[in-house]
């Protein structure tokens, strides 16, 4: 009797671990580092310019889970251009769960003000400006990512450059950047060279690259890589002449941008201002201020005054947005 309990309790025990193991193969299998780096991976070829490449395959495991979802959201417009905007944040957001949060936000917002009492057109627009926020968000983390890009690229070109020189390969030296250099510069040379080993045409995979990366300063790459396989000549030369281009470039730019620092500054303060004296208003003296939206004159005057400030701010930034 004890030794038919102890081998039940033997089994149950041996079933209990394969159990766990067998859930967290299958997690590790879905969910895992190495899924997750071969999903990237396919979600980063899918944002390219690589239509007849398996496309359906890999824009299926970046748009959405869900079939449905995914069928949906090939019917909207420019669905594949808020695909290249969401990998060039590297965020690691889809666009189902870019779309999900922003709406959450707006919904989570525009209920909020309106159980406080505001009016319906309140909380419309306040759920209108968190889903821009959450836009605005993302665009800020694209840019700060493209700005890191363009200040690694002389330094991954120069790497290119040497090894060429030392005779490697092209696509050895694309491998180069992307083992030994840093991120996230890296991450798109070492797909550009695995579209490459993958048989993409050179030309295909040089215009995926600057489709992912929104770089003036990478396209003069792609532009004299392709031009020198038509013609010919020393490769390697021309990387290191691009390369000091783009830091003669970088240099300019940050003289340009320390010089026009006060004008961003007064433009940043001009554009804040009317928020923040409309928010101490509100705080201190509310019946005063609510006239502006209980009133049918008072909200002419607000849009009248949105519309205004609008193209103000537009037209500060526009001029002290200088392009090199």
């Amino acid at each position: 009797m004890d030794i038919l309990y102890a081998l039940f309790v033997l089994l149950g025990f041996l079933a209990v671990v394969m159990l766990l193991e067998g859930l967290y193969l299958t997690w590790n299998a879905y969910r895992g580092p190495e899924a997750r780096r071969v999903q990237q991976r396919l979600q980063a070829l899918s944002a390219g310019d690589n239509e007849s490449i398996a496309a359906p395959l890999i824009r299926k495991r970046l748009l959405a889970k869900e079939p449905a979802l995914e069928r949906l959201l090939l019917t909207l417009p420019r669905v594949h251009a808020l695909d290249r905007f969401l990998l060039q944040s590297g965020l690691n957001l889809s666009v189902a769960s870019f779309m999900g949060i922003a709406l959450a936000l707006a919904i989570a917002g525009g209920c909020a003000v309106a159980l406080a009492g505001a009016p319906l057109w309140a909380a419309a627009g306040i759920a209108v400006l968190l889903a821009v926020m959450w836009s605005l968000w993302v665009q800020r983390a694209r840019m700060k990512r493209m700005s890191r890009i363009d200040s690694q690229l002389p330094d991954a070109l120069d790497l290119m450059a040497r090894a060429m020189q030392a005779g490697h390969a092209f696509s050895s030296a694309l491998r180069m950047v992307g083992t030994d250099g840093p991120q996230p510069i890296a991450h798109e040379f070492q797909i550009t060279f695995d579209e490459i080993n993958f048989g993409i045409p050179l030309q295909t995979a040089m215009g995926n690259l600057a489709t992912r990366v929104a770089s003036s300063d990478l396209r003069f790459f792609v532009v004299a890589v392709l031009i020198q396989r038509e013609t010919g000549g020393n490769l390697s030369e021309v990387l290191s002449a691009i390369s000091a281009l783009v830091r003669d470039r970088q240099k300019l730019a940050g003289t340009v941008k320390v010089l026009s620092a006060e004008a961003r500054l007064s433009a940043w303060i001009l554009t804040i201002m009317p928020f923040v004296m409309a928010l101490a208003l509100f705080a201190l003296n509310r019946e005063f201020i609510s006239r502006l939206w209980t009133d049918p004159m008072g909200v002419r005057m607000v849009v009248f005054a949105l519309v205004l400030m609008g193209i103000g701010i537009w037209w500060m930034w526009r001029m002290v947005k200088i392009r090199i």
